[in-house]
């Protein structure tokens, strides 16, 4: 019999971790280990079923990271660039899968997971959830599919409170098509538009950036061509979406070899 999967969740006080919380709680074959908040949080040395609004289970929010994941299977962080950089090297220290959500990541966050990787599996995804997932493959397809005559443009909304622009689904669909199209997205991409910016380059991929209210997440790819326009478009009602993704990736990741693996492989969808 398989012995229930130990996790450890990053930013247990925050929105995302109690509903991580929820996650680990009702999924089958893991259980919580550790809950952690940063230093100073009120939650801390709460019980971290009470905090989620669940029964008691016993854990209890610190904010020693080090102690809890050294006891844990598994890691999953949705929490902030530096912060996810510090836990990427306690997994590795420490022989834990590390579930990464954080967005805003640039290429210096990215080089310390991939040194992780190379002691545990680490799951990156912009977003977690089957449906976004579903989009970045639709999205490659697409992109390959149709010519240069389509224009690619990018339109995401979020929240009031979400600090990075464009979001990370937004950039993965950037990348997903521009793999489609066999281009290099860092050189393609047109992150804003203001002022006199004259006519749109040839095979530019645009984005633009919405912000307000309490909106989930909504994220739609246009490929605008002539006489005709295509929009993939998935809109996310409920977060707890990510957090029962991410609970998945952390028990597909049990007896992976070490390497940086994406929803794309946990879901099957890679070609």
């Amino acid at each position: 019999m398989t012995q229930s999967l130990a996790i450890t969740i990053i930013g247990a006080a925050g929105r995302m971790g109690r509903m991580l919380i929820h996650a680990v709680e009702a999924a089958e074959g893991c259980h919580l280990k550790g809950a952690i908040a940063r230093e100073g949080s009120e939650a801390l040395g709460q019980d971290a079923g009470l905090l989620a609004g669940l029964k008691a289970n016993g854990v209890y929010v610190t904010e020693d990271a080090a102690v809890a994941i050294a006891k844990s299977d598994a890691v999953i962080d949705f929490t902030t660039p530096e912060t996810t950089v510090d836990i990427a090297r306690l997994c590795a220290q420490a022989g834990a899968s590390h579930i990464v959500g954080t967005t805003g990541l640039d290429a210096t966050h990215l080089a310390a997971l991939e040194k992780a990787a190379r002691h545990v599996p680490v799951v990156h995804a912009p977003n977690m959830s089957v449906g976004v997932n579903l989009l970045l493959g639709l999205t490659r397809k697409v992109a390959a599919t149709l010519g240069p005559d389509y224009d690619i443009e990018i339109v995401e909304m979020h929240h009031r409170h979400k600090v990075d622009a464009p979001s990370g689904t937004a950039l993965g669909l950037g990348r997903a098509a521009a793999a489609g199209r066999g281009i290099d997205h860092d050189e393609a991409a047109i992150l804003s538009r203001e002022g006199h910016t004259g006519a749109r380059e040839e095979g530019a991929i645009g984005y633009a950036t919405l912000r307000g209210g309490e909106v989930v997440g909504e994220h739609t790819v246009i490929f605008a061509g002539p006489g005709e326009r295509i929009e993939l478009t998935h809109k996310a009602s409920d977060r707890g979406i990510f957090a029962t993704g991410a609970v998945r990736a952390a028990l597909w990741a049990r007896g992976k070899a070490a390497a940086v693996y994406s929803m794309a492989d946990v879901l099957d969808l890679t070609d």
